[in-house]
């Protein structure tokens, strides 16, 4: 053939759900939701459908379970998508338990057949599918007259120039040998998980014709508002076109003796662990991270998972996000996904065109992410790393360990090789006081300091002093001046 035909996709009208299937549904494609009870299927088939459906593309909804329509519009009338003004004008819905109950698949087919005649509907639903399964189990023709009704309805439908949908509940999509699973030019798969203390609800494109749709698993998340999607961050295998890492750009820290001891600056597009004992000064020194970013033009973001926005905003950053030159993102929401978390991330520095970023901290990091992702908590804090560095973004992530004195360690999670440089903070006793210092653990494929210096936090922020010289043993346990 001369002429490719060109297949027109349908914007879905659910957040992140088009990015899934490789930019929207397929016009007059014939398309199966299943999944697991509960799941949401039908929230989704009515949010897809309310947001499809006008005067022009008109929705045709048929429904076979055997409570009343009535009964599930009252619940989806909740919603802000459902459109009340649309029903019976460019959205019908049609109860088909009657003629299901008669036993008659021939009579079921010829109700749908009149209805879409009469209507003439751009999309066609109907839920749930499952029921006629099961009434064709019970029945003398069996799997025989299901897959007859099954490409039947298929071919009607193609031919009526429609977009249909089947919604069913299935338990899992490689044990069923529902002749559906074959006809279907769309599968889209809806889950969810209970793991220990926390739902997870998981969507997955398992089928779709003629395009490229996103693979894997990915989270979703039903709200007041509807269901939003959340596509799995997949690493790319290049950075922002416009951006070049190269280690002579060196951002400054907003403390020039810092700067020194770190070779000029943290190369841009490097991930920094900032990893100290609580009170040391992790929040502070990364506040002034973010503050020499506004000072010279590059705009930032904190996702703060351990402070409430009125304590972050006590300090400096106050002043920094009323005037725009920061953004907050307070995601203190516990049992959240790594994709949830990365997809405020990412809409915040693409709104903003942030340049530095900030992670306060790992440890409220882990705790945010549902009890399933926690296991996982390494791969995730990678994936982060890689998505916002490949972004050409410079990450500054704050962790705090215990300062046990006896003991030199740079993470508690053991992924500290994660990052492309390392700052410590710690305490010593000198003379009877706690004093703090801070020094250079790494600064990959960079010269750096290796002294180990006193440093103060005033009201201007932090003020580095001497070397830590002259006293033996302080970093070995209880110090004594030599």
């Amino acid at each position: 053939m001369s002429n490719k035909v060109t297949i027109r996709r349908l914007a879905t009208g659910v957040p992140g759900l088009d990015d899934l299937l490789g930019g929207g549904l397929p016009e007059f494609s014939f398309n199966l939701l299943a999944g697991t009870p509960g799941s949401g299927k039908t929230t989704l088939a009515h949010q897809m459908m309310f947001s499809l459906a006008n005067p022009e593309r008109k929705a045709l909804f048929f429904t076979v379970l055997g409570e009343s329509p009535l009964k599930m519009l009252r619940y989806q009338q909740q919603f802000p998508f459902f459109d009340v003004d649309k029903v019976n004008h460019s959205i019908k819905f049609v109860n088909l338990a009657a003629d299901l109950l008669k036993g008659d698949f021939d009579r079921v087919l010829a109700r749908i057949s009149e209805e879409v005649q009469n209507f003439s509907p751009s999309l066609v639903f109907v839920d749930s599918f499952r029921s006629v399964v099961q009434s064709a189990q019970a029945m003398d023709s069996g799997v025989a007259g299901l897959q007859h009704f099954v490409q039947q309805l298929g071919m009607q439908m193609t031919g009526w120039q429609a977009t249909t949908f089947l919604i069913g509940e299935y338990l899992a999509p490689e044990a069923e040998s529902s002749p559906v699973f074959t006809v279907a030019d769309g599968i889209i798969w809806m889950s969810q998980l209970v793991h220990r203390d926390a739902m997870i609800r998981k969507i997955q494109v398992v089928k779709m014709r003629g395009q490229a749709q996103s693979p894997g698993v990915h989270t979703f998340r039903i709200s007041d508002d509807g269901l939003r999607v959340f596509p799995r961050a997949v690493l790319k295998n290049h950075i922002e076109e416009d951006f070049e890492i190269s280690g002579d750009k060196r951002l400054s820290m907003g403390i020039p003796m810092l700067d020194k001891m770190m070779g000029g600056g943290l190369p841009a597009a490097y991930s920094l662990l900032v990893v100290g004992p609580s009170g040391s000064g992790k929040t502070v020194l990364a506040t002034q991270f973010l503050a020499e970013g506004a000072r010279i033009g590059e705009r930032g973001v904190i996702a703060s998972f351990e402070k409430s926005p009125n304590q972050l905003l006590s300090l400096q950053l106050d002043k920094l996000v009323k005037n725009g030159d920061v953004g907050l993102i307070n995601t203190r929401t516990l049992d959240l996904s790594l994709d949830e978390i990365l997809h405020d991330l990412v809409e915040m520095i693409n709104h903003t065109k942030a340049k530095r970023v900030v992670i306060d901290s790992l440890s409220g990091f882990e705790l945010a992410l549902a009890s399933v992702f926690r296991e996982d908590f390494r791969e995730a804090l990678y994936r982060l790393v890689a998505v916002l560095t490949g972004m050409g973004v410079t990450v500054l992530m704050v962790a705090e360990l215990e300062d046990q004195y006896t003991s030199l360690r740079f993470s508690s999670y053991g992924n500290a090789f994660l990052a492309d440089a390392i700052l410590m903070q710690r305490y010593v006793e000198v003379e009877g006081q706690l004093k703090r210092v801070m020094s250079v653990v790494k600064v990959r494929a960079s010269a750096h300091s290796n002294d180990i210096c006193f440093f103060d936090i005033s009201q201007s922020g932090i003020e580095i002093g001497e070397p830590l010289t002259g006293y033996e043993g302080i970093l070995s346990g209880y110090p004594t001046k030599g």
